[in-house]
C-alpha cells in the first residue's frame, strides 16, 4: 500500500484530520493518489499537470493535503460506520506505479467495509480496467473533459503534449462498459473550454446513448495552469446545459428534440413550460452531477457563489435565481 495519500480539505475535516468548519459536508470521501511532484500528463486546465506552476496540493480550486495512508484508511472506515460517508472516490494522477497503488488502496478499503468505491483515472488498456474491477472498484470514471475532438486535442491531447486521443478515450469507455456494466461507468465533461452549448449537449447525448454517465463541471481557472487566463462559463449558459443534461440522462428528452441558434446556443428544450416547471422547482438538475452521493462542495465555486453545482437541494430563493438565469420567470 502506498505510504502517503492526498485527502480533499473537506474530507480531511470530516475525518478529523484537520480542524475546520464546513458550510456543507461532503457525502463522498475524496482521496487522491500521491506522488512526489506533478502528474505525468499535461492537461491545460489542471493544477497537477506537469507543466503547471500551481501548487501540488491543488486539484481544481480545492486543497488536498497529504497524510500517511494507514490512519486515513482507519478514519475513513470509522466515518463510514458513523454514516458520515456514503462513498469513496479516488482521483488518480498518472505515474508508473499508479495502478498498483489504486489496487492496494481499494483492497484495503474493501477489507474493512462494503462502502462503494469509485475511481477516476486514465487506464492505458483493458488490462488496467480489469485490474481495478478485480480489486473491488464499483464504478470507473474516464474523463473526456472536452466536448469536441478538436478541443480535446488542444487541451488534453497531442497539442498539450499528451499521448491521449479522443478515439482512444471513447474506446476505453466502451471497454469499461464491458467490464463494469452499463450504469457503472462515468465521464467528466467540463463546460467553458470553448465549446458551444450544442456541442456539449451533443456529447452528453452521445455518452448516454453509449451507457456512460456524464458528470458536469464548470471550467475553473487556476493560477499557474495553461488556461489560467480563461474565464469561467456564464452561469446562465451552464444552467441551460445542466437542465438539458438532466432531461437527457432521465430519458425525458433528446438533443435532437432541442433547438439551437446559429451560434449553438440552446433556445428550446422541445418541451412545454408545464412539463419543465416541476423539474426546475425540484432543483435536481442543478445539484452536483456524478456518482451517487457525490456532492463535491465548492469544487467549482467559492462559498460566496455564484454556484454552478449546488452541493445540496437548492432553497426556494435559489430556485427563483435559477429561474431568472434560465429566463423562464
Amino acid at each position: 500500500m502506498p505510504g502517503q495519500i492526498r485527502v480533499s480539505l473537506g474530507t480531511a475535516i470530516v475525518f478529523g484530520l484537520i480542524e475546520g468548519k464546513l458550510d456543507v459536508q461532503p457525502t463522498t470521501a475524496y482521496l487522491m493518489t500521491y506522488k512526489m511532484g506533478k502528474c505525468m500528463a499535461n492537461c491545460g486546465f489542471c493544477p497537477q499537470a506537469k507543466g503547471s506552476k500551481s501548487s501540488t496540493e491543488l486539484l481544481s480550486r480545492i486543497n488536498w493535503p497529504t497524510f500517511p495512508t494507514a490512519p486515513v484508511i482507519l478514519t475513513l472506515l470509522e466515518s463510514v460506520k458513523q454514516k458520515k460517508i456514503k462513498r469513496v472516490c479516488i482521483q488518480a494522477l498518472n505515474y508508473p506505479d499508479v495502478f498498483a497503488h489504486l489496487e492496494a488502496l481499494v483492497k484495503e478499503i474493501k477489507k474493512g467495509s462494503a462502502v462503494p468505491v469509485s475511481v477516476s483515472c486514465q487506464p492505458h488498456n483493458t488490462k488496467d480496467i480489469e485490474r481495478l474491477a478485480e480489486a473491488g472498484v464499483d464504478r470507473l470514471g474516464i474523463a473526456l473533459d472536452a466536448a469536441t475532438e478538436a478541443l480535446f486535442e488542444k487541451i488534453k491531447g497531442a497539442q498539450a503534449g499528451n499521448a491521449y486521443s479522443w478515439e482512444m478515450q471513447l474506446h476505453l469507455l466502451s471497454q469499461a462498459l464491458v467490464v463494469f456494466g452499463e450504469g457503472n461507468v462515468s465521464t467528466h465533461v467540463i463546460v467553458g473550454l470553448g465549446e458551444t452549448e450544442q456541442e456539449v449537449i451533443n456529447l452528453i447525448q452521445r455518452c448516454v446513448d453509449l451507457g456512460v454517465l456524464p458528470a458536469l463541471f464548470a471550467f475553473t481557472p487556476i493560477r499557474g495552469t495553461a488556461l489560467q487566463a480563461r474565464i469561467p462559463p456564464p452561469v446562465e449558459s451552464y444552467r441551460r446545459v445542466q437542465l438539458a443534461r438532466h432531461l437527457i440522462v432521465n430519458r425525458q428528452a433528446r438533443c435532437s428534440d432541442m433547438l439551437f441558434d446559429a451560434e449553438g446556443k440552446l433556445t428550446s428544450f422541445g418541451l412545454t413550460k408545464e412539463f419543465l416547471e416541476p423539474i426546475i422547482i425540484s432543483g435536481l438538475p442543478f445539484q452536483t452531477s456524478g456518482c451517487p452521493d457525490c456532492n463535491r462542495p465548492f469544487y467549482n465555486e467559492r462559498p460566496s457563489g455564484p454556484f454552478y453545482n449546488y452541493p445540496k437541494t437548492p432553497s426556494m430563493k435559489d430556485i427563483e435565481e435559477i429561474k431568472r438565469q434560465l429566463n423562464c420567470g
